[in-house]
């Protein structure tokens, strides 16, 4: 997960300033096979990765046109944009993953599927008393709820064709069932020094183009129990132009849907794909000037 930012100077800053916050360096988490997957090692660690993949990028590339992350990635995406430093990104997440474990009062979770139409899910969703948390596509979305509502959905789902997989997540992210953290949320982010982003950032919950601070601090607050509309914000990155797409990682998931979604007008890559921070940054460069000859 850090093998590609190893002894960057710049990313192994954020590394350890995120350490000085939250008491335990990012790779001593990684030993914790047990506890990768628990709110408040999971949602730090991987802000941290993201913000330090960027700053060890960020003077290589320039400056991009925008940033958007995925749940938790969205507060590390006003991080890359200007809006906090590590320290503060490092206590925002793991304050954010705190609220959301406490306003968890019922056992929940969050299940991925493919194969059926929005409508047809919002229909098994209203019947078996769960949530669509995050949409991802025409037929793909997020799905969450109480442990034992989502067994029926799922075993509904199933009936009707549906793919389901289960996903390492214990609270039902994005859904009215944590609507008790948005207020403490909001509330922490107010009083913090969270900026402005300087490159504008996608909200998650509407697609909007965000560059001031309170509606960042709003949604960034209200995404925790508020559906989130991934595969929206894609097309509002490409109806703005853009057409090259990194991803910071961990991971390609991100990378693999805006290429399933915007089709062959753009490339989409993950930063997890490349042998080093060079290959990224020569893959970056070589593209901007093709783009930038052909539109």
């Amino acid at each position: 997960m850090l093998d590609l930012i190893n002894g960057d100077p710049a990313a192994e800053e954020v590394l350890a300033e995120g350490a000085r916050v939250i008491g335990s360096h990012p790779r001593e988490w990684l030993t914790r096979d047990d506890q990768l997957f628990a709110n408040v090692v999971a949602q730090p660690l991987l802000c941290l990765t993201e913000l330090a993949t960027w700053a060890a990028l960020r003077d290589r590339v320039g400056e991009p046109g925008a940033f958007a992350g995925y749940s938790v990635g969205e507060l590390a995406a006003y991080a890359c944009a200007g809006a906090m430093d590590a320290s503060l990104l490092a206590g925002l997440a793991r304050t954010r993953a705190r609220l959301m474990d406490d306003a968890a009062d019922r056992p929940g979770g969050l299940v991925a599927m493919r194969g059926l139409r929005r409508t047809d899910v919002e229909t098994l969703c209203a019947n078996n008393h769960v949530w669509i948390a995050i949409v991802n596509g025409e037929d793909a979305f997020v799905i969450g709820g109480e442990t034992s509502a989502l067994e029926g959905f799922v075993a509904a789902a199933g009936a009707h064709g549906a793919q389901i997989v289960r996903l390492h997540v214990g609270v039902a992210s994005h859904t009215p069932m944590l609507e008790a953290a948005v207020g403490p949320l909001q509330a922490a982010l107010s009083e913090s020094a969270f900026r402005a982003p300087a490159t504008p950032v996608v909200a998650g919950v509407d697609a909007s183009w965000v560059t001031a601070r309170a509606p960042a601090i709003a949604k960034l607050a209200a995404q925790i129990a508020t559906r989130l509309e991934w595969a929206r914000c894609l097309d509002v990155l490409f109806e703005r132009g853009c057409r090259l797409f990194l991803e910071l990682g961990p991971g390609g998931a991100l990378s693999r849907m805006a290429r399933d979604r915007l089709g062959p007008e753009v490339e989409a890559r993950s930063a997890s794909e490349f042998r080093s921070l060079d290959t990224v940054a020569a893959w970056l460069r070589k593209r901007i000037g093709a783009f930038s000859t052909r539109y």
